[in-house]
Parts: C-alpha cells; structure tokens; sequence
C-alpha cells in the first residue's frame, strides 16, 4: 500500500511537472519613453523591466542547455508592448543575411503572442540579425500559418561586443484580446542560431507533442489597456507602360505601345478588437510574379499557389479541405480563391481577316473580408467580392464590335467556427455562392448560380496526440440546359460513358447537386504516428466556380503510418519514415486504383539533407481518359523519386533529386525527370538561385481526339515521346531590410513527339495489346501541307476522317524584375518590368540550341509599371 502511494505521488508529480507553464510579469512605468533603435539604453529596461533567460534548446537536442543563452523583458504602455531581446554570442560568428520581409534567413529571435488565450491562434514577432521583419498569424494550435499577414510594427537590432540585440515595439492595434482589468495571454520567445541549426525557447516544449500555441508559457502584469481598433487606408496609383512587337495589319497592336493610369483603395478597418474588415477598390496585382510554364496533356486541371496579396492573408480562415494532410489531396477546397479574377470564360469565334483584343484577366471591382475571433471563442470569416462584365473587341473586315466573354459575377464564401474543451475541440461550417448576371447567350453554357457549403468537427484528446477529424459538405449548380448538360459530361465526372450504369445523363436538367464527406481517425502525436482517412465525392459534386476538385465520384480510403526520430542519432541530427496505402472505388462499386507508397526523409549532422520515395500503382481503371467514352484499363507504375541538398550555411549551395517511373505491363509507359539547383551568396545581401530541370515522358497511350465513323465514335490514341526542359532563376538583392531588388525568370521548353496512331477496340481488355488496333501505313496517311492525317479506316481509297498533326514546340520566357521600397510603416513603391516572350510550332523535335535560339529571336512583351501606395491611419 506504502509503495502504491509513493507510485502515485511519484506519477502525479511527472505529471504537474510535465505540465508546469513558466509565467512572466511584464511591466511599465510613468511617462515610459521607448526609442526603437536596438541599443536598450534606457533606463526603462534597466531599472523597470524585468529580465528572463534560462531558456532551451527545442532543436536539435530537445530539453538540453542550448549553445548560446538569452534573455529577453518586455514593458507596455496604453498603446503598444515592448519587447528587448539580448542574444549573447560571439559577434564574429553571427548571421547577418539580408533579404526580404517574410524570407528571412540567418540569426533570429522572434516572440510569439496568443492574446486570445485560446491556445489554439498566436502571433508572431520575427526579426533576423540584420534586421529584416517576418510575421505571421497561426490558427489550428499553430499547425496553420498565415506569413501574409503584415502587421504595422518597429523593430531595431544592433550588433554588440556580447553578441546582438533586438528591440521592438508592437502596437496594441495589431493585438486581439478582450478588455479585462488584468490580461492574461499565451507566450514564448524564441531564438534560431543559423551556423548550429539550433532553436531554443523560453517555455520549453516538446517537439513529441502535436500542439505548439497550447503549449506556450504564460504572460502576466499588463493591466488596464482596452483594445483599440486598427484603421489603415491606404490608396495607391498605378502608372503603366506596355510595349510589344509592332503588327501593322493589327489594329490593336500596330502601334507597338500602350500606356494606362489606374487608382485603386486599400483598407484595414477594426469593426471591434475582434473582428476586422479588410477592403481592397479595383486592386491592382501587377507585382505579382506569373505562373510558371507549363504543358498539361491531361484532364486534370492543374492547381496554382495563390500569391496576390490580398487573398492570400487571412485564408486559413476561409479554408475548408476535402481531405487530411497534405501532398496532392492538399489542394482540394470548398474555396480556392484563384477564381475570383480568373481569365475569361469565353473566348470569341472570328473570321480569318478578324483580330480581337481579350482580357487577359477578369477585373476585381472591390472585395471585402470580414475575419477574427471572440473572446468565447467563435471565429469569423466572410469574403465578399465583384468582377466585372468583361468584354472582346474585334476588328476586321466586318468592323468594329465588342463581345461580352465574362459576365458581371458576385462570389460569397463565409465560414464560422467554435471552440470548445480549451481549443480541443471545435466545430465549424462554410457557405460558398457565385452569383452570375448572365445576359448574353453565347455565355448560357456558365453556371448562372453555384453554391457548396459544409460542416466539419475536430476533438483532440491525450495532449492531442490523437485526433477525429470529419465532415460532410454539398454542392448546388443552376443553368440552363446547355451549363447543366456541360456540367454532367466534364471529364471529371462524364455522365456519358456508354459503360456508366450508375448514372443518368439527363441533357433537361438545369440543376445539379452532390455530395461529399471526409473522416479521419489517428494519432498525430508522439514519435510513432498513424491514421485512417476515408474521402467520398459523389458524381454530381461540383465545386469549381469558386472551389477546387479535379476529380470527383470517388471512394477512396488511405491507410497512413510513420515514425520520427526527433533527436540525433548516428550520423542523423534527426529522420521520419511514412508508409502509406490507398484504395479508390467510384459510386459504381468499381474498383479504380490500388497504391502504396513508402518515404523518409533525413537531416545529417553536416546539416546536409535527404529524401527518398518509392511508389507501387495497380492497374487502374480511368473514366477520363477517353474524354467521355468508356472507361479504360492503365498498366499499373512502379517508381521512385530521390533528393540531396547541401549544407544552406554555405556562400555554395546545390542539391539534386530526380526518379522515373515505369509501366508494370509490358514498358508502355515511362517517365524520368532530373533536376540540379544551384545557389550563391557572395555577400550577405545578395542571393542568386539557378534550377535547371529536364523530364521525358514516354506514352504508348496519349488521347489524340475522337471521330464519328459508321455510326460508332472512333477514340484515337498514339505514342508520345515528350521532352520538357526549364529553368528557374531568381536574384534577390537586399540593399536595406525595406529596400528591396528581386528578379525570377524562366525559359521554358517542351516538345511532344506523336507516332504510331491507334483507335481503342476493347477499353477494358485484359492484354493491354488487345486494347486498340494500329493503324497500318495503308490506313494512315499525312498531309504536309495541310498538316493532317488523313484515315482510311475500311481502305476503300475514301478518306474517312482526319486530324490536325497533334506535335508541338512550346516556348516561352517569362520575367518579373521588381524594387520594393516600404519607405514607411505600410506605405510603398514598387517598380516592376515583366517581359513574356512565347512561340509555338507543331514539330514536336526537342533540339535545345536551336529552340532557345527562337525563343530568343521572338519578340518581347514588355510591361513597365510604377505602383505608389500611402498608408494612412494607425
């Protein structure tokens, strides 16, 4: 009995201990007077503040003493907190690389702030040695974070004789917490050594652990402050020069030049501390850098990152994923914000002797987004936007007219979420809607409404170390016969298949609805990990106009399980491996895929990195590949993909990876790909990138086209041989921390050789050589001049059908040198060149010298802009 009771005290004690919160006292005096320079030398922090060190390392050696200590204090007044952080080193051996807001590297301290005391959202403070600011705002305990966000704050560093300091000064505008007589918020500092890879923190915390706010140390002391509500406006105006290749015989572009003057609004309005209202009048994103090239010969849509300022901030908050975790399925989202502003839907039919000048985007009139979070909990988003009719101008032998190619469009998404069990638990629902005013009948084939909405719930238990995460959402379209039969036969759901037995194409309806859900079941803490996902989406889901899915009427489960190795060991400072298995039904209860795959990944004690990956694929059965015809057997893959990447410490990077995959029937297909970065820092302020990378693909079953023979459709297929070569450049010269020159440029290469043309026979044979017929050289015969092939499937000397000669050579370069100056707190000018040069040619040759010479012989693009901002407000 003696020794059970010492057991139990023994237990309850690791446990209090486990749990122990460190707590800080903040203070402040009368008339305190803070000057932002990074030296600390007023009396303030001498004689006021209170001073805490003792802090330890996080990585790599969790709980240890770290190489080099800290110690930090932090004041506050009616308006702003005040942070002084010391970081004791040798100054010879600090880090001081200049770059960019929110790409810091080198030496860093930062302080993290959950004033909501959630343990679920934080804010967080970063300056780098040099003086560079990051920031961010993180919901989901810190699992989801938001570098966009750009708060107004000061911050100063000086190098000094016992290493260097960091002193900042954080408005409370930019804080949200509720008005109380006595805050009691969430908080740790940290500190990143670059030459060690070492960080360490006030609060110790375990990297075993799935949470990061909730596992923050406490901050006291600050006492009679009331929130205060942020109100920035910001106009800005835009000045804009185009000049291009003159084309006389064109009227829009005979002159080889056009200019242009725009103005737009931004604002930040604080409704309450709690909720504020983000607005932006006819925003302009010509800083903006481009999408990178791209050839894509499937029907699956390819997804882009979001890089306009004003949506990509605060869009964790907007966010609702169809499924768990990352990678592919990532991607998939009730609201995916690149529709709003997209290029136009339509594009006009014109004669021969017709030219048209068409929008290359659609014009965001205004946008709205309400966001934040109560004091009980309850957090808020809504995004409210208007694009614009947009129109085509022709001109030609018929005249001068316009078109209509996008009509007047309102888009809503809101999303509302709850808190319960100290961040533990919450539930959640969105509301998506895309509104379109649609007059024109050549723009009937749009969906004139589309709503999605969803519910989500998420409980985590045991220190969060395991997790239920599920939900179940909708989707409503509305059209006309024509939008709602385009719906049913896209190719990511092709209600016309004539093997389809499990759904009914109806060319009548002028509605369309589905369904979806997620669930997930796992433990995400601790070393050893693992969960079981299971995703649906039923066939008639559709969530494009303002979501995105590229697949839909799927079942499909995921096995997921890995281990990590957090400390070092060998010759690992630290290591994970994943085992992953899927299986992919469609609504049928046919089965579509069977995979797995196996991946690690590896830091090395030279700081040197690896990762390797290999994946096993079924044979699976595609409903898309036939573009509405009948489903078809794939061979099955086996591949790998494998990296390295040097020491990021040196002035001298590289690193490598690379893999293929093959068929596992008979080699009918196959892809390898190769890339190399390379990367210089001849000075602290300068960093160059170059990131050549080549893929060939091999495909003895490409989709060519479809053609009408004897009352039967013909599914026309070949071999390609494709050849793709790209390379990244990128300069990033900081001058001063708000002061700024980045160039990124890529010239691009891809080839598709198309031979040996075949039509499918039987889509779901067994044999895949029992899948199609060769056409032999008697059938098949090519027009030069015309640049067709010409068939004569029954060889009766009449020409049965024909095609365009499907080869191509794409070039392109696209650039985008910018200067960024914040000449004040939230005010700036940008000065930007984009140059976009691009050719194509239908003979599918890859010959590197000769497709870079012509590349480079096309005619330029240029645009030139100037954009000014001012900041007004607090």
């Amino acid at each position: 009995m003696r020794l059970t009771f010492v057991f139990v005290l023994l237990l309850c004690s690791c446990i209090a201990f486990a749990q122990e919160k460190r707590t800080y006292t903040a203070s402040t005096s009368e008339n305190l007077s803070i000057t932002i320079n990074g030296k600390l030398d007023e009396p303030e922090w001498q004689d006021v503040a209170r001073w805490e060190d003792n802090f330890t390392q996080f990585e790599p050696v969790e709980g240890e003493a770290p190489s080099r200590q800290t110690e930090f204090a932090i004041l506050y007044d009616a308006n702003n907190i005040y942070v002084a952080i010391r970081s004791f080193d040798d100054p010879d051996s600090i880090s001081m690389r200049m770059s960019r807001r929110d790409e810091i590297e080198g030496d860093l301290v930062g302080i993290a702030i959950d004033s909501y005391f959630d343990k679920r959202t934080h804010f967080f403070f970063i300056v780098s040695a040099a003086g560079v600011r990051s920031d961010n705002v993180a919901s989901n305990d810190g699992n989801n974070e938001d570098d966009t966000w750009d708060p107004i704050w000061m911050v100063k560093t000086q190098t000094t004789s016992s290493g260097w300091t960091a002193e900042m000064q954080i408005p409370l505008t930019q804080l949200r917490f509720k008005e109380s007589e006595e805050q009691l918020w969430g908080m740790n500092v940290f500190r990143y050594i670059f030459r060690k890879d070492e960080l360490s923190t006030w609060q110790p915390m375990k990297r075993e652990t799935a949470g990061f706010t909730s596992q923050f140390g406490l901050m006291n002391g600050i006492k009679n402050i009331k929130p205060r509500n942020a109100l920035n406006v910001t106009p800005y105006a835009v000045a804009r020069a185009e000049r291009f290749e003159k084309e006389p015989e064109n009227p829009f572009r005979s002159s080889g030049k056009e200019n242009g003057f725009d103005a737009g609004l931004d604002a930040k309005i604080g409704l309450t501390n709690n909720l504020t209202m983000d607005l932006t009048i006819n925003p302009d994103f010509g800083q903006v850098e481009a999408d990178p090239s791209e050839v894509n010969l499937s029907t699956y849509e390819t997804f882009f990152e979001e890089k306009r300022p004003f949506f990509i901030e605060g869009k964790n908050i907007l966010s609702y994923s169809l499924s768990f975790g990352d990678g592919d399925l990532a991607a998939n989202n009730l609201f995916y914000s690149r529709r709003i502003g997209r290029r136009p839907h339509y594009g006009p039919d014109i004669e021969d002797d017709e030219y048209v000048d068409q929008p290359d985007f659609t014009r965001i009139l205004g946008a709205a987004k309400i966001s934040g979070k109560t004091s009980d909990g309850w957090s808020f988003g809504l995004l409210e936007s208007v694009t614009s009719e947009e129109y085509a101008k022709i001109d030609g032998i018929n005249g001068k007219r316009s078109q209509s190619v996008e009509p007047l469009t309102n888009y809503a998404v809101g999303r509302i979420q709850k808190d319960f069990n100290e961040g533990n638990t919450y539930i959640g629902g969105i509301l998506t809607a895309v509104n379109r005013s649609i007059d024109d009948e050549h723009l009937e084939f749009l969906h004139k409404s589309a709503y999605s909405g969803g519910v989500d719930f998420v409980h985590k238990w045991n220190d969060k170390k395991w997790l239920l995460d599920a939900g179940l959402y909708f989707s409503r379209v509305a059209g006309t016969e024509e939008a709602i039969l385009n719906t049913q036969t896209m190719y990511s759901r092709t209600y016309q298949r004539p093997d389809a037995d499990y759904v009914t194409l109806d060319s009548s309806r002028t509605s369309l609805g589905g369904y979806g859900g997620k669930f997930t079941f796992g433990k995400v803490g601790g070393r050893f990990q693992a969960a079981a996902i299971f995703n649906w989406k039923s066939p008639g889901l559709e969530i494009n106009d303002v979501g995105f899915t590229p697949q839909v009427d799927e079942i499909m489960q995921i096995y997921w399980m890995g281990y990590r190795w957090y400390e070092p060991f060998s010759i690992f400072r630290s290591a994970n491996v994943n085992f992953n298995e899927w299986t992919v039904y469609d609504f049928g209860g046919n089965l579509l895929n069977v995979g797995g795959n196996m991946n690690g990944h590896a830091q090395f004690k030279n700081f040197w990195r690896a990762f390797a990956n290999v994946n096993w694929e079924s044979e699976s059965l595609s409903h898309a590949v036939l573009r509405g015809g009948p489903s078809m057997k794939l061979s099955g893959s086996t591949g790998f993909y494998t990296g390295v990447f040097s020491n990021p410490q040196k002035k001298f990077t590289y690193g490598l990876d690379g893999g293929m995959s093959w068929s596992n029937d008979k080699d009918y297909n196959s892809r390898k790909s190769f890339e190399v970065e390379f990367g210089y820092r001849p000075m602290e302020a300068l960093q160059i990138e170059i990131a050549p990378e080549f893929m060939v693909n091999d495909n003895m079953l490409q989709y060519v086209t479809q053609e009408d023979y004897r009352n039967d459709t013909r599914y026309i297929l070949s071999t390609i041989h494709q050849k793709t070569f790209a390379t990244s450049i990128r300069v990033n010269y900081s001058i001063t921390p708000d002061l700024t020159i980045q160039f990124w440029g890529q010239p691009f290469v891809a080839t598709g050789d198309y031979h040996d043309f075949k039509y499918i026979t039987d889509s779901k044979a067994s044999d895949i050589d029992n899948r199609y017929s060769l056409y032999t050289d008697q059938q098949i015969t090519f027009d030069a001049d015309a640049e067709m092939y010409r068939i004569d499937d029954n060889l009766d000397g009449t020409v049965d059908y024909a095609f365009d000669k499907p080869d191509f050579n794409v070039r392109e370069f696209l650039s985008n040198l910018v200067l960024r100056w914040e000449y004040r707190p939230g005010s700036t000018v940008f000065l930007v060149w984009s140059q976009n040069r691009s050719c194509f040619e239908n003979m599918g040759h890859f010959d590197l010298s000769n497709d870079f010479r012509a590349l480079f012989e096309e005619k330029p693009n240029n645009v030139f802009l100037v954009k000014f901002s001012y900041r007004i407000g607090r």
